[in-house]
């Protein structure tokens, strides 16, 4: 009840409060300090303080609210320079004139303009007086209880002035010791905490409050002689028999006091007893919650030993297990070791008297005794004979080799013990379930969840590269609960860069085409089923052929073009140019590669070089902006790239020539090559992108390819 009986304002037990159109009371010093002044002419005519009280705070067409968004005057807002947060003005400054001041509620924030009366013409709420004074007596005669023993409260130690609770000795040791945040707070005596509260704001706790029995009947405020003898339904409010007379309730619902009084206090008790049943309940919800506290505290403490002794098992258990793979694998060290030393020993011994023999035939042979040397001879011949053949083919071999064939494989088992969760039982919800812990039925477990799939092994026998193509095959080590749906192939740039996709299926070999020469990739995999992706494989890296092998490609070719021997020779129909391309598509490192003229009649000019792979076939390769070329006659020759002809130079082809093309895209250049010598000077420049060796010709003229030359080194820049 103590916050029933604080005024707002203040937070202190009220003195002389008054209550204002809403219903709610301040005091009446806290009042003169909440008074703020409107502008003139500002005041709703329905908002006046009056004590007949025609104003009904219900009826909101009938009250002036002012706030800081409409009038920006009588706002409060909640801050905490007061003790419930409500902001405390200076008192205004008031020369009798009160019809331009207005107070605002500061619980609901309704504004009243004050009448010339001022707070004379809010009533006094006598009821609330009444109570505040009993419940001082009563605090300075019954001795204080702590307020946080559960059950059976003793008699408090001490009261902290801020937190405003009663605790005894052991509870204000667990709850609010005197150390931290909680240092600064004002601990005092329960005698003189209940007189502070009793002596309340202004310092009138000496002065004695009559007592209830005492009290003076109320007179109304409009007529102060007169007392309340009616109440008016219209208005709830109390008249009397003045008010009735000048004719401002004459037309109301008047009843008797004293029968609404009853009828009132009626009405309060039937609503107090559904707050009253509402207030047990959340008495009993409360029991109840300190209860769990201590249940979850018990719980919580069984359930982390019940943990620990589970997983201390598990570590057991693997120790144990731990211990068993190093015995195999002490016994197979042991083992070899034994077969190494007796092998050492056997071998030694044997090289002791090969080589006691040796030099004992090596002094035999320093003998000049013909006849002493031919006693013996014989048997030496038989006995070095028969040493000999001692040291046989596998004789010099070890037994064991150094390696252990021993492989153990934790992937799976390693997955396990990372998915090790709690199962959920069903119809753990509720709030009075608890969960028990014992050394039989341990709750942890390992969740029957399906798994991701474990790393797949690349299988470095079938993974080989061919030109620049590269071909992968994996499998899967240990089987998954969940069937995989697929494998994911990834290669990086061939520079160490970032990885990417080169591959998404079920199938576990994969070749992958169109890779840098002369480079180094590095290859992973990993599979994946309807729960996730599992982890990736172990890295293998394959490099690619330093030099390119390619043949001319029939797919891209014109409809003109005639190959043959493997698609390594071309020739062609039409007695017009028709563009045929390599199968290699290159876009960094150096490549070189040549033609040889097989038939060459009636002068024809061919034309050699690069090509995009979207680039006319029609056309003698260069007459557009997608290729490099140099076209070449019996005598001379020129460069051409998008129809414009450069750098003329004598020399030709005849049949049995070749024609070299060198592209070095670390350089960004094309050159050119007649015969093994370098024909001109560097043909284009600033080459930049793919490009496919690329050949134009017609019916007159037959070359065959040459791949996979060396560079030349006699380049002239």
């Amino acid at each position: 009840m103590d916050e029933e009986l604080k005024c707002p304002v203040c937070g202190s037990l009220f003195k002389d409060p008054i209550l204002l159109p809403c219903s709610h009371s301040v005091c009446l010093a806290c009042a003169r300090n909440i008074i703020v002044q409107t502008p003139e002419g500002d005041a709703p005519p329905h908002s006046r303080a009056s004590g007949n009280s025609d104003y009904d705070y219900l009826d909101m067409d009938k009250m002036s609210m002012y706030s800081e968004t409409d009038s920006g005057y009588g706002s409060y807002t909640p801050c905490l320079k007061s003790p419930n947060g409500v902001r405390v003005f200076p008192p205004a400054q008031v020369g009798g004139v009160h019809r331009h001041c207005s107070i605002t509620c500061p619980l609901c924030h309704r504004s009243v303009s004050l009448d010339e009366r001022g707070l004379r013409g809010f009533p006094r709420n006598r009821l609330l007086e009444a109570i505040v004074s009993r419940y001082q007596q009563r605090g300075a005669t019954s001795a204080a209880k702590c307020q946080l023993c559960d059950r059976n409260p003793v008699d408090a130690a001490v009261m902290c002035e801020q937190c405003d609770v009663y605790y005894c000795a052991p509870c204000q040791q667990r709850c609010h010791p005197s150390r931290g945040p909680l240092a600064k707070h004002r601990l005092l005596p329960p005698s003189r905490a209940g007189n502070a509260a009793a002596a309340g704001v202004g310092g009138g706790a000496q002065q004695q409050q009559p007592p209830a029995t005492a009290r003076k009947p109320a007179t109304c405020a409009n007529h102060e002689a007169e007392n309340f003898s009616m109440y008016c339904v219209n208005c709830k409010t109390p008249v009397c028999l003045k008010c009735l007379e000048d004719g401002k309730h004459a037309k109301h619902d008047v009843k008797p006091l004293a029968v609404m009084w009853k009828q009132h206090k009626c009405q309060l008790s039937q609503a107090l007893n559904g707050v009253s049943d509402k207030a047990k309940d959340a008495k009993e919800f409360l029991v109840q919650l300190k209860n769990m506290l201590q249940q979850i505290q018990e719980n919580g403490v069984e359930f982390e030993a019940c943990l620990v002794a589970q997983c201390d098992s598990l570590i057991e258990a693997l120790t144990r297990q731990k211990a068993k793979l190093l015995t195999k694998v002490t016994k197979e060290k042991e083992y070899k070791l034994k077969v190494v030393r007796d092998q050492i020993t056997h071998c030694t011994m044997k090289l002791r008297q090969t080589t006691g023999m040796m030099e004992y035939c090596l002094e035999v042979i320093k003998e000049n005794d013909p006849s002493g040397f031919l006693q013996i001879s014989d048997a030496l011949i038989k006995r070095v004979t028969s040493s000999q053949d001692q040291w046989v083919k596998g004789a010099l071999e070890p037994k064991v080799g150094p390696e252990f064939d021993l492989t153990l494989n934790t992937d799976s088992l390693l997955q396990t013990i990372l998915q090790l969760d709690f199962t959920q039982s069903k119809g753990t919800h509720t709030h009075t379930h608890t969960h028990t812990c014992t050394n039989t039925q341990p709750h942890i477990a390992l969740e029957s969840v399906p798994l991701v799939p474990v790393a797949p092994l690349l299988q470095l026998e079938k993974c080989c590269t061919r030109n620049n193509s590269a071909t992968l095959a994996w499998r899967v080590t240990a089987p998954s609960s969940n069937a995989i749906e697929g494998y994911v192939l990834e290669l990086d740039d061939g520079n160490g860069g970032q990885y990417r996709e080169v591959y998404v299926g079920k199938e576990t070999v994969c070749t992958v085409d169109g890779l840098h020469f002369n480079s180094s990739y590095n290859a992973r995999v990993k599979a994946y089923n309807s729960i996730g992706v599992g982890p990736y494989s172990k890295t293998v890296v394959l490099r690619t052929s330093d030099v390119a092998w390619f043949t001319f490609d029939p797919t891209s070719a014109h409809r003109d073009i005639v190959l043959s021997n493997e698609n390594q020779t071309v020739t062609c129909n039409s007695y017009d140019d028709r563009v045929v391309l390599g199968t290699a598509a290159f876009s960094k490192g150096i490549h070189y590669w040549e033609v040889s003229i097989d038939r060459y009649d009636n002068h024809p000019d061919p034309a050699f070089g690069v090509a995009r792979i979207n680039t006319m076939k029609d056309m003698m390769l260069g007459k557009d902006d997608k290729a490099w070329a140099m076209y070449v006659d019996n005598n001379r020759s020129w460069f051409m790239h998008n129809n414009s002809h450069t750098n003329r130079a004598e020399g030709g082809i005849t049949k049995g020539s070749t024609v070299g093309v060198l592209l070095d895209l670390t350089k960004h250049t094309v050159t050119f090559f007649i015969n093994k010598e370098q024909h001109g000077p560097t043909a284009f420049e600033n080459l930049d992108g793919v490009f496919m060796p690329a050949v134009s010709l017609n019916r007159n003229v037959q070359v065959t390819l040459l791949t996979g030359l060396e560079v030349p080194k006699n380049i002239k820049q």
